[in-house]
């Protein structure tokens, strides 16, 4: 697929602020007192601000960006429709958080705000994996592999940024560069699975397959059906050269789990104010740039089966 910008920077931005928006909720959940006022709303505003700036970035992928409120309408059948239904939803405890934390109110009305705001940081991010998961015609995207990974990926965003405000407005959250170690351990070791899973698997059709000629041989067109590139060569046939893949896998498995693991780590051991400032903002660098070229990769290595038509291979990736 075509990785179009847009959807890159909605899905890895928005992913993050809600991914600090659901260990704002869990924080809040278990302990209302832990942080201060002044902290929480901090928290608030800047998960607020990626979930609105990643959901505006994907109106830039439609066709007609003014005609995206009817998407609301189809919650019972699009997972999109459902995404932008939780994700404004989920503005609801925010701003409910905020007022709360502003008005310093008991800790009670905290602890059942801040469950509902981690539930719909889950659902939104939740409902943007199964947006690709869903595409049959996908095989990269259609396995057990990528709602966890969305989820995943998003909650180590989210600990990176979590560990900059924890020095920043000096929390009593200490274990937030343990929570980014052990979440950036998790992610690369996941997502090396997730390429050996799509590098393995079998084609979810071939051109023989789908023409039921296959008992005859091999099967391949006379001549192609466009004369020139179209749509869907564009969108639905990008080509990624194994060699590169292979390149950007080992960046995006350095910069999102074993620099922050490192850097986690050396602050752990030092326990210097300043050290551990320079290892936060570091680390946070080090996440969004890996998720970036963790997210680009999701998109240029997945094919639709269409392209059979164009007389491609079944493979993800190809040797161009």
């Amino acid at each position: 697929m075509h990785p179009a910008l847009s959807v890159i920077f909605f899905t890895v931005i928005s992913g993050t602020g809600y991914g600090l928006l659901f260990l704002l909720g869990a924080v809040l959940a278990f302990e209302p007192r832990l942080l201060s006022g002044n902290a929480a709303i901090v928290w608030l505003v800047l998960g607020a601000t990626f979930a609105a700036a990643g959901l505006l970035s994907s109106l830039l992928h439609l066709g007609q960006p003014q005609r995206a409120w009817r998407a609301f309408s189809q919650w019972r059948s699009s997972w999109l429709s459902r995404e932008g239904v939780s994700a404004t939803l989920s503005f609801v405890p925010m701003l409910a958080l905020a007022w709360l934390e502003w008005r310093g109110v008991d800790a009670q009305p905290l602890r059942a705000w801040a469950v509902l705001l981690a539930t719909f940081a889950v659902l939104t991010v939740a409902c943007t994996a199964k947006i690709y998961a869903t595409l049959k015609t996908i095989p990269a995207w259609h396995n057990a592999y990528v709602l966890p990974g969305y989820l995943l990926l998003g909650l180590l965003g989210g600990a990176a940024w979590m560990w900059i405000l924890h020095i920043v407005d000096a929390s009593p959250v200490v274990a937030t560069p343990i929570l980014l170690a052990v979440l950036a351990v998790a992610s690369a070791v996941f997502k090396y699975f997730y390429w050996r899973h799509i590098d393995a698997m079998p084609p979810a059709a071939t051109a023989e397959s789908a023409t039921g000629l296959g008992r005859f041989g091999a099967v391949g067109g006379v001549e192609a059906p466009h004369t020139e590139e179209n749509y869907l060569t564009r969108e639905m046939g990008f080509v990624l050269a194994r060699k590169h893949a292979a390149r950007l896998r080992a960046i995006a498995l350095v910069l999102i789990g074993v620099l922050p693991t490192l850097l986690a780590l050396l602050a752990c051991m030092t326990q210097t104010r300043m050290l551990e400032a320079l290892c936060a903002t570091i680390a946070v660098i080090s996440v969004t740039l890996g998720l970036f070229v963790e997210r680009w990769l999701f998109f240029a290595e997945a094919r639709h089966v269409v392209m059979l038509y164009y007389a491609a291979k079944a493979d993800t990736t190809q040797h161009a």
